[in-house]
């Protein structure tokens, strides 16, 4: 994997850091991950965002390819995580796929020390109009503790679609009212903007952080 370039935003001494890793049609920059990092920074969580290498290759000409096998993407987080500077406490995570990788390699991780916890928003608990077409099989056994922020009518996996999972115990889930797999809600259904939410789910997402990090 070449050379990771990171975006950080600081949260201030002694931070916690995240490791936000972007779905698989986003960049880094996308509106949503620099709110979210934002918005996290700013109530004292340390973000670091960066791009998986199929999509880094999109800034110097490659073509614009789908993502490669989820098992490709592990490795290249695992050397991710390797590459980041990280002095304090740390939870990996991340937007859609970007969780989903994220909580295929958490448990090896937490089980030596090496994260506090996982931060997935809006979980891809199945490909959109493919309900029968579950990734929910290691949820059941994870051992990481986890917050999931699912919007209640993604069509990723809404609020009646995960009432019927096997979920481990260990995964908390933060429901986003209206939100869509962006955690978006329908303002003429909420009265809320996105921003809003945003802000709502950085509340609870930096609130859950600091508690598992003991800050």
């Amino acid at each position: 994997m070449a050379e990771i370039d990171f975006l950080i935003d600081d949260g201030g001494p002694a931070a916690p850091t995240f490791l936000f890793a972007h779905g698989a049609g986003a960049t880094m920059e996308a509106s949503f991950m620099a709110s979210v990092a934002k918005g996290l920074s700013r109530r004292g969580i340390r973000v670091a965002r960066f791009e998986f290498a199929y999509m880094a290759a999109r800034r110097v000409g490659g073509p614009k390819r789908p993502p490669p096998k989820v098992e490709v993407l592990q490795e290249e987080l695992h050397s991710v995580i390797a590459a980041l500077a990280c002095d304090g406490p740390l939870v990996i995570g991340g937007k859609s796929m970007g969780g989903r990788v994220a909580s295929l390699i958490a448990d090896d991780l937490f089980a030596a020390g090496g994260i506090g916890g996982l931060l997935c928003l809006g979980y891809p608990f199945h490909p959109q109009g493919k309900p029968e077409k579950l990734r929910t099989e290691h949820l059941a056994q994870l051992e990481t503790p986890t917050l999931i922020c699912q919007g209640t009518r993604d069509p990723f996996g809404t609020r009646e679609d995960v009432a019927a999972y096997a979920l481990s115990e260990q995964i908390a889930l933060s429901w986003v009212e209206d939100g869509d797999h962006d955690l978006k809600p329908r303002k003429r259904v909420t009265g809320l903007d996105h921003a809003t939410q945003l802000e709502q789910v950085c509340d609870a997402a930096a609130a859950w952080i600091k508690e598992r990090c003991k800050v």
